[in-house]
């Protein structure tokens, strides 16, 4: 019955039976597909995660933390992982050179009715796109690389191409 659950674990306990739970060791780390199947990521996830799994796979096993610690990384500031909201140590992909900017296709989007100052330079968190009506300029040195822009303007924009990771 339920009442007698908590006696029976812990006298199992106490015979030194492993009941399972979450101890203190380390979750096994988790990320994006990465570079498999996405184009924006800015580092290999795939390669990240199981050098970090071989390299502690005994914490993965044994507790050797003082609490449950996860990993999780994604490719690219859209953290598709939700590692910032799930792990104690989020590694996200970024870039730290301009967005890479094709005018000819920013061009496109504004001839294709896209109101760019509306969309993407109103709703950057930095306020570092501006579009003149005829010219995106973009701040990079306060571009905080959110990817909204990116995101919105996909055949315009890109990433940078010093590409690398950001430990949160």
């Amino acid at each position: 019955t339920s009442e007698e659950l908590e006696p029976i674990f812990a006298e199992l306990q106490d015979m030194d039976f492993d009941l399972g739970g979450s101890g203190s060791d380390m979750r096994t780390p988790s990320c994006c597909v990465g570079p498999a199947r996405c184009e924006w990521a800015c580092f290999d996830t795939l390669s990240f995660t199981h050098d970090l799994t071989m390299s502690f796979q005994d914490e993965l096993h044994r507790p050797a933390f003082p609490y449950k610690f996860k990993v999780k990384s994604a490719g690219c500031p859209n953290d598709c992982v939700a590692s910032v909201a799930r792990a104690d140590l989020s590694v996200i992909g970024t870039w730290k050179d301009d967005i890479q900017q094709d005018d000819a296709e920013v061009k496109a989007y504004a001839d294709g009715c896209m109101d760019i100052t509306k969309e993407v330079s109103m709703n950057c968190p930095t306020k570092c796109v501006d579009w003149d009506g005829s010219k995106m300029t973009i701040d990079n040195e306060n571009c905080v690389k959110c990817m909204h822009c990116i995101n919105v303007m996909p055949k315009a924009l890109r990433p940078g191409k010093e590409r690398g990771a950001t430990l949160l």
